[in-house]
């Protein structure tokens, strides 16, 4: 089999677009060609975490190898889509995508908005979200359920607080002065559930679904003071 030569092109992403598609190509690598979307969640994860360790370890080499794997599955899956009935978008159509929400985010930047802060920013981010997708009316909405489960509770906690479900200047359980308090706590309290046989992650998985169930509530109780019939949240069922 002859070689395949390596793609010319304008820049160095272009050229891994290209490989990319050449490899999924007839006559390209077979592996890469059985793949979906589904077959890749597992690598993207895999990914993400190895970026997360990069960024965690400060290491430069490390993150521009953990990135450019991340960043190689957002194009292998731009490419399946690209060559797949019913879906056919490219990578291309992703950037355009982002670039239009990213502009629509920021009209302080981009418009006449005046936001002089981060604090100010963050203030109004949900305004614009909620403005982007009209069709999210719970605060749960667009919230994935298959986040790590401390970074879902800290997110759902947040929503808690915004609907006054929880209040948002009530002292802290437990004073921790910094991470370098907290992450040895949390161990312990994990090392304590594993010596009496109990689950960690379950029991807060468990806890979070009934936080879940008390801020669907709040928002269904608040819709029918307002005269509103509140639907299901799109995370429910």
């Amino acid at each position: 089999m002859p070689e395949t030569p390596i793609p010319d092109a304008a820049t160095e992403l272009d050229r891994l677009v290209a490989v990319t598609a050449l490899l999924r190509a007839p006559g390209g690598c077979p592996w890469d060609a059985e793949q979906t979307h589904a077959s890749l969640v597992q690598y993207l994860v895999e990914e993400s975490h190895e970026l997360i360790e990069a960024i965690e370890s400060g290491s430069r080499e490390e993150m521009i190898e953990e990135l450019g794997d991340v960043l190689y599955q957002v194009i292998f899956h731009a490419d399946i889509a690209a060559n797949t009935p019913g879906e056919r978008f490219d990578i291309n159509d992703v950037a355009a995508h982002m670039t239009q929400k990213m502009v629509g985010r920021h009209p302080h930047v981009f418009g006449d908005l005046d936001l002089a802060t981060a604090g100010d920013v963050e203030n109004a981010w949900d305004a614009f979200k909620a403005e982007e997708k009209p069709e999210r009316t719970s605060v749960l909405d667009g919230i994935p359920l298959g986040m790590p489960s401390l970074a879902l509770a800290d997110k759902l906690i947040g929503k808690a607080q915004k609907i006054g479900v929880l209040e948002t200047d009530a002292p802290a359980a437990i004073p921790v002065a910094s991470e370098d308090e907290l992450g040895p706590l949390l161990l312990a309290i994990v090392a304590s559930a594993r010596a009496q046989g109990l689950d960690a992650e379950r029991a807060l998985r468990t806890t979070l679904r009934g936080l879940r169930a008390e801020i669907t509530e709040a928002e269904a109780l608040a819709a029918a003071d307002a005269g509103i019939v509140a639907r299901p949240s799109e995370n429910d069922g």
